[in-house]
């Protein structure tokens, strides 16, 4: 019989949890390269802007839980930068000038320092 410790499941759990969060940045990088192929004001940016709120909307409920175990400073600053990918892509999506190219490099800083 098999046993494996709550530990190692715990373990297995947060690089699930790691696999899971840097696919859903790589296709909200694919959205926004779509995006950025048809223009700001097309169906492809609505939707890449759309589903990076989501993500973000989910990370940042994550980031502020009480549960993370992230050190509290990093916490902080993925905050901040999810703060401001929200504010960015309400403004892409409004027409106001926001800028998916700065939202599709920051996502794939953040996206490759993920381990």
């Amino acid at each position: 019989m098999i046993q494996v410790s709550y530990a190692e499941i715990e373990s297995d759990s947060l690089v699930g949890s790691r696999e899971r969060e840097h696919q859903l940045l790589d296709q909200s990088i694919a959205m926004m390269d779509k995006a950025l192929a048809e223009g700001p004001q097309s169906l492809a940016a609505v939707e890449a802007m759309h589903f990076t709120v989501r993500i973000w909307t989910h990370l940042l409920q994550d980031l502020a839980g009480t549960d993370n175990e992230l050190p509290d400073d990093l916490r902080a600053s993925l905050i901040s930068i999810g703060i401001w990918i929200l504010k960015e892509a309400e403004s892409v999506r409004q027409g106001e000038g926001g800028s998916v190219e700065q939202i599709r490099d920051i996502t794939m800083i953040l996206r490759d320092g993920l381990q």
